[in-house]
């Protein structure tokens, strides 16, 4: 791959970490039919874009996220900003970050989420006292991450993590098609308590830009009208958002941190020449484009944020 030029800057502290965080983070470039050392430079080209936060997870392809993320850290551990996730709330937290750790080949992760908090009750039990909250509190005391927090795609779930101390930062969607509370409440909840705000789902799991279920699951079948794609054929049409009015409109929100998959260079290409023309947008645009994605996820299955 070609050098990039470095087109990113950090921008803003994620909550109270001490870390100056770029605008765009990059997550989950994990994909087993793509050879390892692709995937590792394709972490390095954000990188050399000048973006500084990463997230993973253990069931990311099993493991094979965090074997990406660790060797493409090699030599480049202290400028970034690594996220990683504690995918089984009712298990033991210290053996699953350590054995994190070990697939990453990292003494530390700067921050562990609780991964997918689906509901208050679950939070509630992660939350008590000697519960797995306080497991991970011991493994930021034993130097193993530096902070602590969750993700979740529910908006009552982060209002209760930010209200209760806990938490150093939060993941939750911040899209054209996400809780709105999430937006009008959670964000500006969250900055007055200092808690640090990564937004994920800006393409809503891939659905707004393309045909698909989700995370590149093709649709079974195609639901809507066709139109003549010339010399008498059909061809299916389905609504579809840009790359520029997804990205614009969770910019727009203003979370510390936006989290993009970009698993590929042409998708990094698509985002970068994006973020080139990039303002903030008038409420009628943010409105028109709202419209727009409820339309283009019709008929694309079950949506979980």
């Amino acid at each position: 791959m070609p050098d990039m030029p470095k087109i990113f800057s950090p921008r803003r502290e994620l909550g109270t970490t001490g870390f100056k965080a770029t605008q765009l983070g990059i997550g989950d470039v994990a994909d087993r039919a793509v050879a390892f050392i692709d995937c590792v430079a394709t972490i390095r080209r954000t990188l050399d874009a000048g973006l500084n936060i990463i997230d993973t997870a253990p069931m990311y392809e099993n493991g094979y996220s965090e074997e990406i993320v660790g060797a493409a850290l090699l030599g480049r551990r202290d400028d970034v900003f690594v996220i990683d996730k504690i995918d089984h709330h009712d298990k033991p937290v210290l053996p699953q970050a350590d054995e994190s750790l070990s697939r990453l080949k990292m003494d530390h992760t700067d921050l562990f989420l609780f991964h997918a908090v689906s509901s208050v009750d679950a939070w509630k039990k992660i939350a008590a006292p000697g519960g797995a909250m306080h497991e991970l509190t011991e493994c930021v005391r034993s130097g193993k991450t530096r902070f602590r927090g969750i993700s979740t795609h529910r908006s009552d779930v982060a209002r209760e993590a930010v209200l209760s101390g806990l938490c150093d930062v939060i993941m939750l969607p911040v899209g054209p098609v996400c809780d709105e509370l999430n937006i009008s409440e959670i964000l500006s909840l969250a900055r007055r308590h200092a808690v640090g705000t990564i937004g994920i789902k800006t393409f809503g799991a891939g659905k707004l830009l393309g045909d698909t279920e989700g995370y590149n699951r093709p649709l079974q079948e195609r639901p809507r009208g066709k139109v003549s794609s010339g010399g008498g054929s059909t061809a299916p049409l389905l609504p579809h958002l840009s790359v520029a009015e997804c990205l614009y409109y969770s910019l727009t929100c203003d979370p510390d941190v936006t989290l993009l998959g970009m698993s590929f260079p042409n998708e990094q290409d698509a985002v970068f020449e994006a973020m080139k023309k990039f303002s903030p947008l008038g409420t009628d645009a943010m409105e028109q484009i709202r419209q727009k994605a409820a339309e283009a996820m019709k008929g694309k299955g079950s949506r979980w944020w």
